[in-house]
């Protein structure tokens, strides 16, 4: 009896051991529209871009990352990860060692040969490319996916949603300025209207000083700038930076309007030009910011 009641037990195990392997793979499509296949949730992820590393962070799976890049210092545990490089040297010997369940990187953080060079050595890799608000929530949507972790990601999102809805019901009545968002100073970097750093502005119901251009980061000459004087200024700063910062490297903007009227913003570089999950801390600051400037116009 006891023989029959084991042979009936592996013979349904033997049965139904596929069917729950089936139940745990899944895919994805990255946004090279490639469809990325997992047996199971990984246990042992890389993270080539910083914002990726944020948002693993924000879906509580940071104990699965075993390597990240030395420009991943937020939040304080990503410090502690094994380095594996920066944005143009990688040390693929780390990477071999650490033998990663999947690697994740982007499309505007990391050079092509960097993924070509991975995929040969037999490594999953799985590349996002958030190039606007949506793209940063398909991001985290797709990595919910693959922590088994999509309800926070969802309730996140949501959050996300609220959040940037209220900004823009109470920028209604903002009165309309041209914003010139500088990512360098030298070369003039503008951050154009297909980006997501054009969230910010956009949302905020303002107008972006290189809405005309075709690139996302088009370069302008110095007399450009004077031509279109902008009426607020968004400069990255490391907490050095000043108004003088700007009129040393160029003179003649002192004339310009957002310098006379005080209206530079000194803001957080991480924070502001990051897709990733503080973008939404990000447009509440520069939300802040707008609301104390209109309130004394």
């Amino acid at each position: 009896m006891d023989y029959m009641i084991n042979l009936l037990q592996t013979l349904l195990f033997v049965l139904l051991f596929p069917i729950f392997l089936f139940s745990q793979s899944f895919s994805i499509d990255d946004d090279l529209d490639r469809s990325i296949y997992f047996d199971s949730i990984p246990t042992k992820v890389i993270s080539l871009a910083p914002n990726i590393t944020e948002m693993i962070y924000q879906l509580n799976v940071g104990d699965k990352l075993v390597g990240n890049t030395k420009y991943c210092y937020f939040p304080e545990d990503a410090k502690s990860v094994s380095k594996v490089g920066d944005i143009l040297t990688i040390n693929y010997e780390k990477i071999i060692e650490l033998q990663p369940d999947v690697i994740f990187l982007t499309v505007e953080g990391n050079q092509k040969h960097v993924y070509e060079k991975l995929m040969n050595l037999g490594f999953k890799v799985f590349v996002s490319n958030p190039r606007d608000y949506e793209g940063i929530k398909k991001t985290f949507k797709d990595l919910g996916k693959v922590f088994g972790k999509r309800q926070l990601a969802k309730i996140k999102i949501q959050e996300w949603d609220s959040t940037l809805a209220q900004i823009k019901s109470d920028s209604k009545n903002f009165t309309r300025k041209t914003v010139m968002i500088l990512v360098e100073l030298n070369p003039i970097m503008i951050a154009g209207k297909n980006t997501f750093i054009n969230t910010y502005i956009e949302t905020c119901n303002m107008k972006n000083f290189s809405e005309e251009a075709q690139l996302n980061y088009p370069i302008f000459s110095r007399e450009t700038v004077i031509e279109r004087d902008p009426d607020i200024i968004v400069y990255p700063s490391s907490g050095k930076e000043s108004i003088k910062t700007l009129t040393d490297t160029y003179p003649e903007w002192a004339s310009l309007s957002a310098i006379k009227n005080n209206r530079v913003f000194f803001v957080d570089r991480d924070l502001y030009f990051r897709p990733g999950p503080r973008f939404i801390e990000a447009l509440t600051d520069f939300y802040s910011r707008l609301a104390k400037t209109s309130s004394i116009d």
